[in-house]
């Protein structure tokens, strides 16, 4: 029989594995996946709780992450499409700033 337990660290080595994405890549496209990982991996915690508990608050929560990870990727992706056009590179080093 599968608990809980497995599902949380299932969902802490997901986090752990985005977090180290984040903090160690440099490609925008790689931090964005990697942030996305940390949220499906709060996502799995939010169900496995709310599974647990026999409500559907998790599940209704998971549903708003989603919807702000699918926004937050959108505007994320323009802003990377954009800044490419305009400096031809996408280093995260050298965007340290917003201007032209």
């Amino acid at each position: 029989m599968v608990t809980v337990d497995y599902y949380v660290v299932l969902s802490a080595i997901l986090f752990i594995i985005g977090a180290l994405g984040v903090l160690s890549r440099r490609n925008p496209l790689i931090i964005f996946m990697s942030i996305e990982l940390m949220l499906n991996a709060a996502n799995l915690a939010f169900v496995a709780f709310s599974s647990v508990y026999e409500s559907f608050t998790g599940q209704i929560f998971v549903f708003f992450v989603i919807a702000v990870a699918a926004a937050e990727v959108a505007v994320g992706l323009a802003l990377l499409v954009e800044i490419f056009k305009s400096k031809k590179n996408i280093n995260i080093d050298e965007m340290n700033s917003l201007k032209g």
